[in-house]
């Protein structure tokens, strides 16, 4: 009988905390998390020192969580791994940090995991038969890219934002309707009110497959100096419906034109963003009948460490080493809160 491999992922880029167990890669046991949003909501954005805190002062309760839920033993674990960038440098030295000093204690291989990676590994828990090759479109406060991935820790970037990302676009137009932190989940409550073609925004359109959402921003700060003090609560819906149609419709406009460019089997959107609603019922359409599309379910498409112990799995040294157990094995994660796709 073939043994089971366990990794145990840490996931502190920014403002979730989060622990994890997964099973061969592909089952999840355990995913804790804990989300900031309460800490930095004053702030109206994330503080990176307050989150490190925060991150340092939690981890260990949420490590014990993790490994009772699971219903292991830490000598069951076989690979640790921890998010080493991109992401807030406080932050990622905490986790890395955690990573390393459990690695050392209980004599266990820890491996550096790329965040924009861990991703599209979300849509592999969510669906254990999705293999490479694929079509990614990764969307998040800080990325909008399309990526190829012909096989397991290989990515082709393709196509990506030249301004702000699309998450980013979100929490700023929310500010400017007046709607607070976090601002991409308010938007689109507030979106579910109202009716794009009542306040039209153009739609960002740029050649190739790159995306920018600066001119989009622009607008709707001029549509809103326009209405002064005579807009209402019905014109704020309106305009945060057709702000997130122009934003939603751009993105998959790109991905259309990949998928035509060089079809593939099967297409995955996740990351923050993939969690709204109208992206998710809109992909659907784009995509449904040329590919399958698989999207993170809303748990996995926030920051959490089942997605990064799953992507460590299949990019480690040890990947395909089943039920391996190196006692004393460790390499370091180095930071690099910079980080992009390579």
């Amino acid at each position: 009988m073939q043994s089971r491999s366990l990794t145990l992922g840490i996931e502190t880029s920014c403002d979730e905390t989060s622990v994890a167990v997964v099973e061969d890669g592909r089952r999840i046991l355990s995913n804790v998390i804990h989300s900031q949003v309460d800490l930095h909501k004053e702030f109206g954005g994330v503080v990176p020192e307050l989150a490190a805190r925060d991150h340092l002062e939690r981890l260990p309760h949420l490590l014990e969580m993790a490994v009772k839920k699971a219903g292991i033993e830490t000598d069951d674990v076989d690979l640790l791994a921890v998010t080493r960038g991109p992401g807030l440098v406080g932050c990622l030295l905490v986790g890395v940090g955690v990573g390393e000093g459990l690695a050392a204690a209980w004599s266990k291989p820890l491996t550096g995991v790329n965040h924009l990676w861990g991703h599209i590994y979300a849509a592999m828990l969510t669906r254990p038969d999705l293999e490479p090759p694929l079509l990614g479109l990764v969307v998040s406060g800080a990325h909008s890219d399309l990526v190829r991935m012909p096989g397991h820790g290989r990515f082709q970037v393709i196509g990506r934002t030249r301004d702000d990302a699309a998450g980013e676009a979100f929490d700023k137009a929310a500010r400017m309707l007046g709607l607070g932190f976090p601002g991409g989940p308010a938007l689109d409550r507030l979106a579910r009110k109202g009716e794009p073609k009542r306040q039209p925004l153009p739609r960002p359109s740029l050649p190739g497959l790159e995306y920018s959402f600066s001119g989009l921003k622009t607008a709707l700060l001029y549509r809103l100096r326009d209405l002064g003090d005579s807009v209402t609560d019905q014109d704020r819906a309106d305009l945060a419906a057709a702000f997130e149609q122009s934003v939603v419709e751009s993105l998959l406009e790109k991905l259309d034109r990949a998928l035509e460019a060089e079809p593939v089997e099967d297409v995955v959107v996740a990351g923050g963003v993939a969690a709204n609603s109208l992206l998710r019922r809109r992909a659907a359409e784009v995509v449904g009948k040329r590919a399958r599309l698989t999207m993170p379910s809303l748990e996995l498409c926030t920051d959490n460490a089942a997605m990064i112990a799953a992507a460590g799995y299949f990019t480690s040294p040890l990947a395909g080493e089943v039920g391996r157990r190196p006692g004393g094995e460790f390499r370091p994660a180095v930071v690099d809160p910079s980080l992009g796709w390579d």
